[in-house]
């Protein structure tokens, strides 16, 4: 199953193997079972304190749990944890064994100290590159605390559990038999929507916090830039992220940050973050900020955090960044994760051999329209204009690929469903007018972004598409208020315009800052 490269570097990870630990395999006599026990045993073959067990009685077949021997296992997998999930399973394997996980000790505590019993399923595809993150957090609460027990679902390889379940956007996390969230999530999220006092304790802590002298709200490529920036100058640096890497999160392949060859969204939201741990940045993580305050010129600016907290500095720059456009048609909020999806690298695999739209004819969608050609039964794309927009060499591409339509001149005027998932989607004819129903199971949204920025109507001012108006040097129309990335009127939405722009803007708070002061 694994080769003799990865079996090698599979070794060295499990010499670090704290306790004996064994894998429980619930196998039948299908192709998928035979795989997994190729790579069970492949990983029993490579440490003498991993045995394995072909025993297990789950339901879920194929599946396997690990645990330390001697205990009851917390820790499970129901499908095969290759591809991304990979390094789930290496880190489950370490966990499990008493290996200590590189979290902070603050939240080792918040999860050894959790009572009540919790058992939660996550089901996930094996394309999907937020689901790695989901798992891995579950699995390390389990292995800190006997009260938690977690399973990975692969959703290719479980339909039926999926389609009585209704799930149709991953990861999806269940809690106790019923619904807790969608989508990525960090173990600080997840700790935090469990821990239900957390909130309050976190408010009062940053109520307690000294004012700023830079305070960059967002944590994607523009803010990271910021706070580095304003860290060098050796100010008083402030980040507060509602999710550190933004929307960059979401991202797939980008190969265009110049000098990065490849990489992921994921991988570059991580190297963001860890390079802000170089200087010396208040990171203030899952922060969500209401309400902006403007002062004085010279004087203290003020933020409102959700849980009420204020915090104050004397500039701010704003980096909050972008999230998908929406069609705003009836049945869209109606059939989120229910057919509706955004991401067709994550939600693909679940609609395997069925017909689904693309809604968008950009680089996005035409992307996404190829790559669900090969999961998919069929795919129809709808483009709002008379012709596609999306570069010529992926416009090629697509209309090579035999299970695809391209429907030109349509706008999207519902969703429909039934039964709780969509049904169908129906768009209007722009160059005749006539109302067209196109019956599939799936409708992907790919049309762009919406800055971030609605909680600052009537405070800065912004454009009629909703960006905060800058000049050249990054500067509102506020005194000491600043904005960078794609959350401003900053023309071409890439990573690495964004990551000049929050350099420049705190540049420029710098400079704001040495021609005015604050009073004590």
């Amino acid at each position: 199953m694994l080769d003799a490269n990865i079996k090698t570097q599979l070794k060295a990870y499990l010499e670090k193997l704290v306790a004996p630990i064994e894998l429980v395999a619930s196998l039948d006599d299908s192709a998928k079972s035979q795989e997994m026990r190729g790579l069970l045993e492949d990983i029993a073959s490579v440490s003498e304190k991993v045995s394995l067990l072909e025993n297990g009685i789950d339901a879920r077949k194929p599946s396997f749990t690990v645990g330390k021997v001697g205990e009851p296992a917390r820790i499970a997998f129901a499908g095969l944890p290759m591809g991304h999930e990979f390094t789930s399973l290496v880190l489950a394997l370490l966990q499990a064994s008493g290996y200590a996980p590189k979290i902070s000790d603050e939240q080792v505590e918040q999860i050894k100290s959790l009572t009540g019993q919790f058992r939660f399923e996550t089901y996930i595809s094996l394309s999907c590159h937020n689901c790695p993150d989901v798992v891995q957090a579950l699995n390390t609460m389990a292995a800190l605390n006997p009260n938690v027990r977690h399973v990975m679902i692969d959703g290719a390889l479980n339909q039926a559990e999926v389609e009585a379940r209704q799930i149709m956007a991953v990861p999806s996390v269940w809690l106790n038999g019923e619904p807790f969230d969608d989508g990525r999530m960090s173990l600080a999220e997840i700790i935090a929507k469990v821990d239900t006092g957390a909130s309050t304790r976190e408010a009062a802590k940053l109520a307690e916090k000294a004012p700023f002298d830079v305070l960059v709200v967002g944590g994607g490529p523009a803010g990271a830039a910021a706070a580095i920036y304003a860290a060098r100058k050796g100010i008083r640096t402030g980040i507060l992220a509602e999710r550190f890497g933004g929307q960059v999160m979401d991202t797939m392949a980008i190969e265009n940050l110049i000098s990065v060859p490849q990489t992921d969204g994921p991988k570059l939201g991580r190297a963001l973050e860890e390079h802000v741990k170089e200087y010396d940045v208040d990171i203030m993580n899952l922060q969500r900020v209401e309400a902006l305050i403007p002062g004085e010129a010279g004087g203290y600016h003020e933020v409102r955090l959700a849980n009420g907290a204020v915090m104050k500095s004397k500039s701010i720059i704003l980096a909050t960044g972008a999230r998908w456009r929406e069609l705003n048609v009836p049945g869209e909020q109606e059939y989120r994760g229910k057919g509706v999806a955004y991401c067709p690298h994550c939600d693909g695999p679940l609609f395997k051999g069925k017909h689904v739209a693309v809604v968008g004819g950009g680089n996005s969608g035409v992307e996404a329209a190829i790559d669900l050609a090969g999961i998919v039964g069929h795919v129809t794309l709808l483009e709002f204009g008379d012709t596609l927009r999306a570069d010529a060499v992926l416009q090629n591409k697509l209309h090579s690929l035999p299970n695809v339509t391209v429907i030109k001149s349509a706008q999207t005027t519902e969703v429909t469903g039934a039964g709780g998932k969509v049904n169908g989607l129906t768009y209007t004819d722009r160059t005749t007018g006539q109302s067209q129903h196109v019956a599939l199971e799936g409708v992907f949204v790919q049309i762009g972004l919406l800055p971030n920025t609605d909680w600052l109507k009537g405070v800065v001012n912004l454009s009629r598409f909703g960006e905060i108006e800058i000049d050249a040097k990054g500067q509102t129309n506020l005194p000491g208020i600043l904005a960078a990335g794609d959350c401003t009127t900053v023309p071409y939405k890439q990573i690495i315009i964004a990551m000049s722009e929050g350099a420049k803007a705190s540049l420029s708070a710098f400079d704001y800052l040495i021609r005015s002061s604050a009073p004590a």
